[in-house]
């Protein structure tokens, strides 16, 4: 079975992180919430979500893909921890699958993991770099291994995109069909 780890800190944005735990375990693809600073984090909308584990804990050998939602100040979090930083290092050193949304990829930028080719929230790129920046082609864009979206309103697509990569399209296509997308 294949298994994700999202990291979420306070301000994540809910549409984005829950789009992406929703789609994935339809898939049965293991998902692991890991928070960075309380066990229950609060989103940018003040919804609560407890997570399953602490970031500490989080080993990148147990896991096939990290995937980071965005949202602030979340997005900043996860671009100054020292242990998500190192975990996208790891995950880019092994070969394995990235992802991020909205402002998201900036914590891939700082780890430096961000492949040529990226999306993200329309002038979060301003903080990122304009090199690269792809604002008209797609709502996903996916470099090798690093896959980007631009924001909550591309979340289930995105979440899809992650199911097809780690699983097939075939499952992707029949939860897209399922949940009426």
């Amino acid at each position: 079975m294949a298994k994700i780890v999202v990291p979420i800190s306070n301000g994540f944005e809910e549409i984005e992180a829950i789009s992406i735990i929703d789609i994935c375990r339809r898939a049965e693809i293991e998902v692991t919430v890991a928070a960075l600073e309380n066990i229950t984090t609060t989103g940018a909308q003040n919804i609560k979500v407890t997570a399953d584990c602490m970031i500490e804990n989080i080993n990148e050998s147990d896991f096939d893909m990290i995937v980071l939602p965005g949202g602030l100040p979340n997005a900043f979090t996860l671009a100054e921890n020292a242990k998500v930083q190192s975990l996208l290092k790891q995950f880019k050193q092994s070969d394995k699958n990235i992802g991020a949304i909205c402002a998201a990829p900036y914590a891939l930028h700082k780890a430096d993991v961000l492949n040529e080719n990226y999306t993200c929230y329309p002038s979060f790129e301003q903080k990122i770099r304009l090199d690269g920046y792809q604002n008209d082609k797609s709502s996903i864009i996916t470099d090798k291994k690093v896959i980007t979206s631009r924001g909550p309103g591309t979340a289930m697509d995105f979440a899809l995109e992650i199911v097809s990569i780690l699983k097939d399209k075939e499952t992707s296509q029949n939860i897209r069909k399922g949940v009426l997308a």
